[in-house]
């Protein structure tokens, strides 16, 4: 009887060690921002009215849509700096992102598009490794009037050596896409 209950110990040790490997433990995820909120800020070079687009979103994907606003229209053959502000509202007081963004800029790119060809977009700032980022950019509107629609992504974790994305062109960026925001703008 003795003999049985150290085999049955012995066993059970055995299996309780073998059962514990390094695959076991789990690896880090380094996960997806909150963000609620993004404004973008585009002021005149030379002067003149910003004009402040936002979206805000403070049941992420609850049930209600997200709240989109545009101050104003974008005057014709005009340079604007662009400044962008991302906030997590679901903490009190709200969270700036942007620094764990550029901290971890390496694995963050924002990309812009725009429809019907009413301007274009150039990045100001960089990440670690002299990629885009684009919380600072410059958008120049096109010497036509016309109204068309801004779309602001940020992705996490995209692959900036692909084909075209150094560019800015997300076609090729893969990762996951932290906020976007579509505004619909006038060129005037």
């Amino acid at each position: 009887m003795k003999t049985i209950k150290k085999l049955s110990i012995l066993f059970l040790s055995t299996l309780v060690f073998l059962g514990c490997s390094n695959d076991d433990i789990p690896i880090p995820v380094n996960e997806e921002e909150v963000i609620t909120t993004l404004t973008a800020v585009l002021t005149p070079v030379g002067g003149g009215t910003a004009v402040t687009l936002q979206t805000r979103d403070l049941d992420g994907d609850g049930p209600n849509a997200p709240t989109i606003t545009v101050s104003g229209p974008l005057a014709v053959n005009t340079v604007y700096n662009g400044n962008l502000t991302l906030l997590n509202e679901t903490e009190s007081p709200a969270e700036l992102k942007n620094t764990e963004i550029e901290e971890e800029s390496n694995e963050h790119q924002f990309f812009f598009e725009v429809t019907n060809n009413i301007g274009s977009f150039a990045y100001r700032d960089t990440d670690g490794n002299g990629n885009p980022l684009g919380l600072e950019f410059t958008f120049t509107t096109t010497a036509n009037t016309g109204s068309g629609n801004m779309t602001i992504t940020l992705r996490h974790e995209p692959n900036k050596t692909a084909a075209g994305v150094a560019e800015g062109d997300i076609t090729n960026a893969g990762g996951e896409t932290d906020i976007e925001g579509t505004f619909s703008v006038t060129v005037q």
